[in-house]
């Protein structure tokens, strides 16, 4: 068997705690530290112990210990649903801490589908070097084409092409690539580095060897058409789809055909697209693919399209079975891209008499297409009237701030971003552009009150960045204001002065 020498350096031993960089669940999961369950814990279930501990900086390993401790069963296959799950919820820490847990400390013995899962959390926790380091010190015994092809599956993650190719040349040798997989994997890869040329030739020896060419290796054929807007590959590739009885072409595929003829101006071919996927989309998942055709349909530039299909699969009130706030946002977004204002507002105006939550989003799209238009005293209006006796979204004032700004109103553009930091949570900031220009303004205008105002809310919802301390540094020379309390600050929060602080003092010394 051979040894996989692909490492650019060798890790003598695995650290026990990853570093905290590699983590990345802040958007899915609370940052709240919780401690595990207390033995007193009446929960009856492992799972419900070790999933209220949302935080990937706090160790599932007590609970597993507690649970032990306490007598309570533990079987091997209940341990990996665990790992699946965790992994699922892209839990990928917790995943690996039960995966590792279940060997070191249960014994249990290790299969090649949980050795693949383990090198896949190891990769996305602790990196590719780790993951090959486990690679190479698994028995032979274990490393089969699973294996190999969990590795495989990290190098294209990395885009990593020389590896993958060494890898899959090892899986040849040992005729580990035998099935579909190894290269469907190598041609997302190629799809993803714009390598068409190898694609053709990996389909090829597909051919040659009997390997059967699934929708995967289509669908990824079909997906390197797209990268390089060649409408009659892509065509090709969805008509021997659609012969293919064992071949299921979902909405989404006609989605995504659709919406490469629209980006290259062929209308006719998207509407035909348009109409299979209409008829391809699953009763159980309309809300999602309606939001698709809604968008595509205002592409396409046809209103009457739109609006017949609006009211032909917008819920009924008879089939509201949840929130209805998005497929009413994309309309409204829709309307508002075909100039259509007066049928946005109709069907916002609908959406209020149905919603039992009231979605501020669904106001955004609103407001985003009255700033458009100029229509600004509108937008105030609708939003005065959809704040009482409720907190808008921070991202509401925002989109308001971004329409004055276009509109080369900073004045107000400043105001409304005052009001999205006095409601935004915490480590909300507007987007870059908008801040910049409102601390560019405030920098011009000479405003040191209105500035150091404008900083005190931003620093309320988290901390400031070195270059919003240079706007205000230099807001203060230009006015012959003393910078030395601003100096202090800045370096309680971590920033030593660099080139450009001391070039801003430079100047303050000069006046």
């Amino acid at each position: 068997m051979k040894k996989l020498h692909c490492m650019s350096k060798i890790i003598p031993s695995l650290p026990q705690n990853p570093p905290r960089s590699s983590i990345t669940f802040a958007s899915l999961f609370s940052t709240k530290t919780q401690n595990p369950p207390s033995s007193s814990s009446s929960s009856t279930s492992l799972y419900n112990r070790i999933q209220i501990i949302r935080n990937p900086n706090v160790s599932v390993i007590p609970v597993l210990e507690q649970w032990v401790n306490e007598q309570r069963p533990v079987n091997q296959q209940e341990i990996r649903s665990l790992v699946r799950i965790m992994k699922d919820f892209r839990r990928f820490n917790h995943a690996l801490e039960i995966s590792q847990w279940m060997t070191d400390r249960r014994y249990f013995e290790l299969s090649p589908v949980d050795v693949a899962l383990r090198i896949e959390l190891i990769h996305r926790v602790r990196g590719l070097e780790h993951a090959e380091y486990y690679f190479n010190n698994i028995s032979n015994n274990l490393k089969t084409d699973r294996i190999y092809g969990a590795l495989l599956s990290g190098y294209v993650r990395e885009k990593s092409v020389e590896k993958a190719e060494a890898i899959m040349e090892i899986m040849r040798e040992m005729d580990m690539a035998a099935s579909s997989f190894p290269y469907n994997m190598l041609i997302n890869l190629y799809s993803q580095t714009g390598e068409h040329d190898k694609i053709d030739m990996l389909m090829q020896e597909m051919e040659r060897k009997g390997i059967p060419q699934d929708k995967y290796t289509l669908l990824n054929r079909m997906a390197a058409y797209i990268a390089v807007f060649d409408i009659s590959g892509m065509e090709r590739i969805l008509n021997r789809m659609e012969e293919d009885k064992n071949c299921f072409v979902s909405w989404k595929v006609y989605s995504m055909a659709a919406s490469e003829c629209l980006k290259v101006g062929l209308i006719e071919k998207a509407l035909v697209m348009l109409k299979k996927m209409e008829e391809n989309m699953p009763l159980l998942r309309r809300k999602l693919a309606l939001k698709f055709l809604l968008t595509h349909y205002a592409n396409t530039g046809l209103k009457k399209e739109l609006y017949r299909v609006w009211n032909t699969y917008k819920p009924s009130k008879e089939q509201i079975d949840g929130p209805i706030d998005k497929q009413y946002a994309c309309m409204v977004s829709s309307l508002a891209k075909l100039g259509d204002i007066e049928g946005a507002e109709k069907i916002f105006q609908e959406w209020e008499t149905r919603c039992t939550l009231y979605d501020f989003q669904v106001l955004n799209s609103l407001l985003a297409a009255y700033c458009k238009n100029g229509l600004f005293d509108k937008a105030e209006s609708v939003v005065e009237k959809a704040v009482e006796g409720r907190t808008p979204y921070a991202s509401t004032w925002a989109v308001l701030a971004v329409g004055y700004m276009e509109d080369k109103n900073m004045p107000k553009a400043i105001e409304m971003l005052k009001k999205a930091l006095l409601v935004g949570r915490q480590g909300w900031r507007p987007n870059s552009i908008t801040l910049s220009n409102c601390l560019d303004y405030l920098e011009e205008q000479g405003d040191i009150e209105g500035m150091e105002e404008f900083l005190r809310l931003l620093k309320n919802s988290g901390p400031l960045s070195r270059d919003m301390y240079h706007s205000l540094l230099r807001t203060c020379v230009r006015n012959g204001k003393s910078v030395s309390e601003f100096l202090d600050q800045m370096k309680i929060d971590g920033f030593t002065a660099d080139k450009e602080t001391e070039k801003i003092l430079e100047n303050f010394k000069e006046l």
